[in-house]
């Protein structure tokens, strides 16, 4: 009897995770449709400046205000979240790739590899994702490159974790090593025993990495070290934002900050939905 009450209330729970991420799929698609139609249906020149209409307020001309060199930010906004996604999107793909193949070597191989391997692992953990983030950029120039290669250096450990655990724990099974008494080679091994378990687990880690990749371009952008001020980023928008902040236009700081909310919000809603999915 107790499990026919409880079912009718895991049966209405189910569609209010549905009803959440649906929401935050149609969140992020309406932030990716603004970051690519905008740039193609308004094409503007970023540089131009007009003064005359500096520091202009939301309005119906001007959706998200004006900059303090007379810029639309509803513009300069979506070039600005296109640039901070595809630098987010070309790191994350980066670490996911670095840590496959760092973790697959300490899974396969074991030994002495898996042993230094592991040692690496935690010495990149040991020092902040961010601190290191700043040494990268610092010694190579700012670009949209710095930037993939410093998400992708610092961002790769956690998958390299996730395949070597998966990999030792496959290792442990008897259809692993029913296979190995056959003679299937590493690579035939995690092509087909590994392989179809690794990829939704590396697909939900790309999903996670995603809102740390566009904070860290953001963050390493507006600290002066990614992007130069020419490529309106979602950081260099920042960075200008805080700027005006000081003159009361305040509309320029929060059009990027909260499109960069918004990035992150609806990336989680849509991974916690997934998740939930699977324990259920």
């Amino acid at each position: 009897m107790r499990s026919d009450t409880l079912a009718p209330v895991a049966a209405r729970r189910r569609p209010a995770w549905r009803d959440g991420r649906a929401l935050a799929l149609a969140g992020l698609a309406l932030l990716v449709a603004h970051a690519l139609l905008v740039p193609v249906l308004v094409p503007v020149d970023l540089d131009h400046v007009e003064y005359a209409t500096g520091a202009t307020a939301p309005s119906f001309a001007h959706p998200f205000g004006t900059d303090l060199a007379g810029r639309d930010l509803f513009v300069r906004s979506a070039h600005g979240l296109r640039i901070s996604l595809l630098a987010a999107l070309a790191g994350a793909l980066g670490a996911v790739v670095l840590g496959t193949l760092a973790g697959a070597a300490c899974g396969l191989l074991g030994g002495r590899v898996d042993h230094w391997g592991t040692r690496v692992l935690d010495g990149v953990n040991a020092v902040p994702h961010l601190l290191l983030g700043i040494v990268v950029a610092s010694v190579l120039r700012g670009s949209l490159v710095t930037i993939v290669l410093v998400v992708a250096a610092t961002h790769w450990t956690q998958t390299a974790r996730l395949v070597r655990a998966e990999l030792l724990a496959l290792g442990t099974q008897d259809s692993h090593r029913a296979a190995i008494s056959l003679g299937l080679t590493r690579r035939q091994l995690l092509r087909h025993h590994a392989g179809p378990r690794l990829t939704a687990q590396l697909a939900v880690s790309l999903g996670l990495l995603l809102p740390h990749a566009v904070w860290h371009e953001s963050t390493l952008t507006f600290l002066g070290l990614g992007l130069p001020p020419h490529e309106p980023s979602l950081g260099v928008l920042l960075d200008l934002g805080q700027q005006a902040l000081l003159s009361g236009a305040w509309w320029t700081l929060a059009a990027p900050a909260g499109l960069l909310v918004a990035v992150t919000v609806c990336l989680a809603g849509c991974l916690a939905g997934r998740e939930e999915d699977h324990r259920a």
